[in-house]
């Protein structure tokens, strides 16, 4: 059995800048926090807790110390909070967060209807949606659009992990409704390459294994566009999940993995689909 890893797969800038911040801050000897889970992996957030950096789900759990903003990033007033409260903030925002953050704070101040294409649960969408003070439409669908939309100068930013594809049909489902669209398409580079290579591999494989975390956003997406070409994926977060069964009558097995997955979380899966080449073989 063939194990062919995507091109490009894998952790990400944004991640490994964050994971570098959050060791630093542990290497201080201080009391460190992250505000929530500083990325969606939970096996390198359980790494992280073993060297001292705990998880505060809100900032009444952090009392001293350093914290950590997650990369998804937050509302800024939970930064100026934690600093009035004498915390020492290391903000890991991703850059690529930060940008949308930033585009959508501009076109609210420009006098925009701010539309964000992504999760509306999703932590990198609520901070997004902080720095419009609130005010914006969230939408994941094009069904999500409103039948009456507050103005007809709508701008638009994008969840980083989405797919362009998506930002694509609620472009084109706007247009006609609206006398002006600006976009700004806040994509992260490195999702695009993971979900192109992912969706290539896919194609040419007889089965798909996805490795990330199952809370991860841009991991399931992945699953997801890897499973519009191929019936056969699977989406694991460690090689404990593999299932022999899935690769019984497979010559040829693609691996990608989400922008929150460390290389050696992804290695440790190829490796385990490789030793049980024997056991599922014909």
């Amino acid at each position: 059995m063939k194990v062919t890893v995507a091109r490009h797969a894998g952790i990400c800038y944004g991640v490994e800048r964050a994971l570098k911040l959050a060791d630093e801050a542990a290497a201080t000897g201080r009391t460190v926090h992250t505000l929530g889970p500083l990325i969606h992996n939970p096996q390198a957030v359980e790494a992280l807790r073993a060297r001292g950096v705990a998880v505060a789900g809100c900032l009444e759990e952090a009392d001293d110390g350093i914290l950590v903003i997650r990369s998804h990033g937050v509302d800024p007033a939970i930064i100026e909070a934690a600093s009035e409260k004498g915390l020492d903030v290391v903000d890991a925002t991703c850059p690529f967060v930060s940008s949308a953050q930033q585009a959508a704070a501009k076109l609210k101040t420009d006098g925009y209807t701010v539309v964000i294409v992504g999760e509306a649960d999703h932590p990198e969408v609520e901070g997004i949606v902080a720095h419009t003070g609130g005010d914006a439409l969230v939408v994941e669908e094009v069904s999500d659009i409103p039948e009456r939309l507050p103005s007809r100068r709508v701008g638009i930013v994008v969840q980083t992990t989405q797919s362009l594809e998506r930002l694509n049909e609620v472009v084109a489902a706007l247009l006609p409704r609206v006398s002006e669209l600006k976009v700004h398409n806040t994509i992260c580079s490195a999702t695009g390459k993971n979900q192109r290579s992912a969706e290539e591999l896919a194609r040419s494989v007889d089965a798909m294994v996805v490795v990330g975390g199952h809370n991860s956003g841009n991991t399931s997406r992945l699953a997801e566009i890897c499973r519009a070409v191929n019936e056969r994926v699977h989406l694991v977060e460690t090689a404990d999940e593999l299932d022999p069964a899935w690769f019984r009558g497979v010559h040829t097995v693609g691996v990608t993995a989400g922008a929150s997955t460390p290389d050696e979380q992804m290695a440790g899966v190829v490796a385990a689909i490789e030793a049980m080449s024997d056991d599922v073989s014909d």
